[in-house]
């Protein structure tokens, strides 16, 4: 069965039982894509990227860091006060890719298993039958995630980690691609309820929007009053696509001494007196493969320290927690962070391709 494509703003689910949806897990999963060609994965990635600059005015960053995360296999959080894009990006992304979509509005009477799906019972048949939530799509949308409750938010944490649900025992794959971008208001604004340590580590990287430039506020004025641009964006790229260009970053070479910058930066914001927790192995993990992702955009076929500098901020700074006494000092933890990485030596020694690497071993 083909996967349900279904692009509603709400959580209603297709009427499946089990054996459907065990069938419908995307063709895609059966094997492993054929990375791209150089040229291929440029032309994709600046389709996606001139489709989504169209529409977010002034957010370029924005959205070539969007496309990173989800090139590295990764979720985005993206964090901000109400009104400056947060969810017209996670949409326009979406929408980029021809694929299956699902946007959950998070609301404090959002259950669990909205989320993720319940068994039913089938007087007819006596059967149980299970009904996927919305979580069962390529790309799911969860606007402002910290306005559910805690044990909704927790129903993310096994799909996000492992790419699969388990409901009454049984467990059900997701298809791929698969990315949750979330977006969420600032805490300190009304009904929201903090994201806890564990699910905001399952989130490569958290951007934040901030307001628009004036240039960019005057052209968004003089083309969004009449009707949203969003209506006119259509896919770019297919699915499959999607796989290929994620294969192609998974081929880029990391050397030896790129591991061990990443590892460094990891490690000094664990032993930072001015943190009381550090960045987590996982998220080591994390940076690793957006600095890939990040050198695969750069046309390059090997991570260079400046690839993991580039990413360090928007994947660590929502992990790590700031002392008291930092924080009362005015400390933020992207000043922690860039102090950190200003202190670090660089490797001088990291090869410029594979080639190179597998060269100079030769030599030695």
């Amino acid at each position: 069965m083909e996967p349900h494509r279904r692009t509603a703003d709400n959580v209603s689910a297709p009427n499946l039982n089990l054996a459907g949806v065990a069938d419908s897990v995307s063709r895609l999963n059966a094997h492993r894509p054929d990375p791209m060609d150089v040229e291929a994965f440029h032309a994709a990635s600046e389709r996606i990227l001139s489709t989504v600059n169209t529409v977010i005015d002034g957010k370029s960053d924005a959205a070539r860091l969007a496309l990173t995360v989800l090139l590295a296999q990764g979720h985005l959080l993206l964090e901000d006060v109400p009104g400056v894009g947060k969810t017209l990006l996670a949409k326009t992304l979406a929408r980029t890719i021809d694929c299956t979509v699902n946007r959950i509005q998070f609301t404090p009477d959002l259950l669990p298993s909205d989320v993720t799906g319940v068994s039913i019972y089938n007087q007819s048949s006596r059967l149980f039958e299970f009904r996927p939530g919305a979580v069962f799509a390529n790309i799911v949308i969860g606007d402002e995630i910290n306005r559910a409750s805690a044990k909704t938010q927790s129903a993310l944490l096994e799909c996000m980690e492992e790419h699969q649900v388990t409901v009454d025992g049984t467990s059900y794959r997701l298809d791929e691609p698969f990315m949750v971008v979330a977006t969420q208001n600032p805490i300190e604004m009304e009904g929201t309820y903090p994201l806890p340590e564990a699910q905001r580590d399952r989130f490569m990287a958290r951007i934040s929007m901030g307001y628009p430039d004036k240039d960019a506020e005057i052209e968004m004025l003089e083309t969004h009053q009449s009707a949203s641009p969003l209506a006119s964006v259509a896919a770019v790229v297919s699915a499959a696509d999607v796989a290929s260009m994620i294969a192609t970053v998974q081929q880029v070479f990391v050397s030896q001494s790129v591991k061990e910058y990443t590892v460094s930066v990891g490690r000094a914001t664990r032993e930072s007196p001015l943190l009381r927790l550090g960045a987590s192995p996982r998220s080591m993990l994390q940076l690793l493969r957006a600095a890939k992702a990040t050198a695969a955009l750069d046309g390059r076929d090997f991570v260079l320290p400046d690839d993991v500098r580039e990413v360090a901020e928007a994947v660590l700074a929502h992990r790590i927690i700031l002392d008291r006494k930092a924080a009362g000092a005015g400390e933020t933890p992207h000043s922690v962070l860039r102090n950190i990485l200003s202190r670090l030596p660089v490797p001088q020694d990291a090869p410029g391709s594979r080639a190179a690497a597998v060269a100079g071993s030769r030599n030695r």
